[in-house]
């Protein structure tokens, strides 16, 4: 069976921000609401996260932006030339809208490890991002214990942070295939990882997690 047709360029463009056409106003208020200096903060602290969306370039070479508008008024504001852009390849905005990928769980563990690798601290992340910093560290850690093998299943996938610390319970063939599991239900939560533990054999279990599940069978 052959796959749908992409809606976006699958590598971001680096545009020039004057190349990229507003396609809505800058609602009141913006610059100081708590999430505009959020965004700022973020940006400033480790650089843009999420790229733009845009649409194909007009024959002037000018893009119309599809989803990022705050974004690119705090690029502006602090003094960027250039963002990263995912280019729709679809005629239709709105079509492109409904077909927008947000940041994976992933991605955004690499952004942070590699930020973190530059020298930025987590309590600079945790509070550029305005989150606690146990956050940060789960985000951080997100990928260790867990196979590659699993952690290439959930390359595209958006969960929680929480999800690694019951993964990291099993063993890599068992992670594997609670992984399919998950992303053939189209259900990569918590509360369905940890049923998958509870249902999984003592000796496809690691550790501490095998110990504790004989004495729950016990009692």
């Amino acid at each position: 069976m052959s796959r749908p047709p992409l809606g976006f360029v699958p590598e971001p463009l680096f545009l020039e921000l004057s190349a990229i056409l507003p396609s809505r106003k800058t609602p009141e208020g913006l610059f100081a609401s708590r999430k505009f200096k959020q965004i700022l903060a973020s940006i400033e602290a480790i650089g843009l996260i999420e790229p733009l969306s845009v649409g194909k370039p007009s024959r002037e070479g000018q893009y119309i932006l599809l989803d990022g508008h705050t974004r690119l008024v705090a690029l502006k504001q602090l003094g960027f030339d250039k963002a990263p852009c995912l280019v729709a390849t679809d005629d239709e905005s709105y079509t492109y809208n409904n077909r927008v990928n947000r940041l994976s769980s992933i991605q955004e563990h690499l952004m942070i490890r590699r930020a973190v690798e530059r020298g930025v601290t987590p309590e600079k992340l945790a509070k550029a991002l305005d989150v606690d910093i146990s956050h940060i560290i789960k985000k951080l850690n997100l990928l260790d214990g867990i196979c590659p093998e699993a952690a290439e299943l959930l390359r595209d996938q958006t969960f929680s942070a929480n999800l690694g610390a019951v993964l990291r319970k099993l063993k890599p063939t068992r992670q594997v295939e609670c992984v399919e599991l998950m992303v053939s239900a189209n259900n990569i939560t918590v509360a369905y990882a940890q049923a998958l533990v509870a249902a999984t054999p003592n000796n496809l279990l690691v550790g501490e997690a095998r110990r504790l599940s004989s004495q729950t069978r016990w009692w």
